[in-house]
Parts: structure tokens; C-alpha cells; sequence
């Protein structure tokens, strides 16, 4: 167990999905706070539930989910995958990166950088010809660091809500 304070980034485990699942349910309900109408509430299950996600995606070949680990504990994780041409998204085959965490106490840190350059790493040494990812309209801090990394404005998301009343 590494007691010096480095931080690792390392190929998710199936010891890890505990952890990653409690902050996976951290990850929605953030969403949620942002924006009620357009993101789903964390409910008691979701840890249980997304940690059973990421068991099952850990050993796909097309998946990457690594951890940021210090002194032992798991401090963040990324979840990204390679996927082929998308007509719906008007693109060809690329790494896109689903998911980026940090422990809300390891932020300011350091951590994401690390584990959004490793992701990189990794899915360019898969053949991504290009990395995608998407991020909360109110996460600022996400779209600094992700810029910081040479990503761009591709695509604006926009949500209309259908009131119950008016959907048939």
C-alpha cells in the first residue's frame, strides 16, 4: 500500500465497482443539482446499480475504466469506451469519455488532469483517431480542464420539456 501521497492511475479492478459505484450515485445526483428537469435523482439503488454497470464493462475489450489511487484508496475514476461510426452523432469511429470523477475532497489536486491524459493515452494506444466527451452546461470546472487538454465546442445540447399533460 502506497502511504507517500502519489497518486497511480490504473486499469479498474472488480474490487474497485464498490467504490466507484458510491461515486458514480455521487455523479448523478451532481447532475441532478444542476439541472432537475433534464438529468435522473441518485435513489438508494444507485450505488448498487451503477457499481453492477461498471462490473459488467470492466472486462469488455472495447471499455476503459481506470482508477486514480492513493495510498490505497480509490480516489476517481474515468469510464470511456471506443465506439464505431455514428450517424446519429454525425461522426466517425472515436474514444469517447463517458464518465470523469474525483472525490469531492481530492479535487483541486490534480487528479482529473491525470486520469483525462491516461484515458487519452490509452484509448489513442486502442486506434481512437479522435476523443469526444460531453459535459454538464454547469460544470465549468470540467469544461476548463477539459479545454486546458486541447478539447473543443463541437455540439450544444438542447432539452425541451414536454409537460405530462402534453404528451399523448
Amino acid at each position: 500500500m502506497d502511504t507517500t501521497g502519489k497518486t497511480t492511475v490504473r486499469p479498474a479492478r472488480k474490487a474497485d465497482v464498490a467504490v466507484l459505484g458510491k461515486y458514480g450515485a455521487m455523479l448523478v445526483a451532481l447532475h441532478h443539482q444542476w439541472d432537475r428537469d433534464r438529468f435522473i435523482p441518485a435513489a438508494k439503488s444507485t450505488p448498487a446499480s451503477y457499481s453492477h454497470w461498471l462490473e459488467s464493462q470492466i472486462p469488455r475489450p472495447e471499455i476503459v475504466v481506470l482508477v486514480a489511487e492513493r495510498a490505497g484508496a480509490v480516489i476517481g475514476y474515468t469510464y470511456a469506451g471506443l465506439e464505431g461510426y455514428d450517424y446519429m452523432d454525425l461522426r466517425g469511429p472515436a474514444g469517447v469519455i463517458y464518465d470523469l470523477f474525483v472525490d469531492p475532497d481530492r479535487r483541486k489536486e490534480g487528479v482529473g488532469r491525470m486520469l483525462l491524459l491516461a484515458t487519452i493515452e490509452e484509448l489513442k494506444m486502442r486506434g481512437a483517431p479522435q476523443v469526444l466527451l460531453s459535459t454538464a452546461h454547469k460544470n465549468e470546472a470540467a469544461q476548463s480542464l477539459f479545454s486546458s487538454c486541447g478539447f473543443r465546442p463541437t455540439m450544444i445540447e438542447m432539452t425541451l420539456n414536454i409537460p405530462p399533460a402534453d404528451r399523448t
